[in-house]
């Protein structure tokens, strides 16, 4: 997977909001990047309602992975919102999706393992499958990169703020 538009471009939140428009304007929208992979990383979440900025958060690591970004990122989103918010929460890796809707469940019942070996970054993994369990009425889904649409954009440009002097 190449650099995503926003990265290469490095464009700041205020050009993200002028250059787009579409895309659901509700929800909360996650991004993680990394350059390397391992490499530097960041992540990204900003909580939407009606087009409006509710919430958001970003933070980097100088050495880390493209998948613990975005695992941070949905750790973020989920603590900024409610408990009992009825909300989409947004991901552009289908991963993590995968992770949480699908196999978590069952390796939490075996202890924490898998059948095929290890959980990878394991103790994000754990996090985030608790505090989506605490939140049932937030579903977890999956949105197309880096392909215009405006908050999931913006959620890039907050994974990628590290790498810029303005946000």
């Amino acid at each position: 997977m190449g650099a995503s538009v926003t990265a290469v471009q490095n464009l700041t939140l205020a050009e993200v909001l002028k250059r787009y428009s579409g895309g659901p304007d509700t929800g909360v929208f996650t991004d993680g990047s990394c350059y390397g992979n391992p490499g530097p990383g960041g992540w990204g979440a900003v909580y939407v309602k009606n087009g409006e900025v509710k919430g958001q958060d970003h933070g980097h690591d100088k050495h880390t992975t493209n998948n613990r970004m975005e695992l941070c990122g949905l750790i973020a989103a989920y603590k900024m919102l409610p408990p009992e918010e009825d909300i989409l929460i947004y991901t552009d890796s289908n991963l993590c999706v995968q992770t949480i809707n699908e196999w978590a469940h069952a390796w939490k019942a075996r202890g924490w393992k898998r059948k095929t070996g290890p959980i990878a970054n394991l103790e994000l993994v754990q996090e985030l499958y608790e505090l989506a369990q605490s939140h049932p009425k937030a579903k977890l889904t999956w949105i197309k990169a880096h392909n215009g649409q405006r908050w999931n954009e913006y959620a890039d440009s907050l994974a990628n703020a590290w790498a810029r002097e303005v946000l």
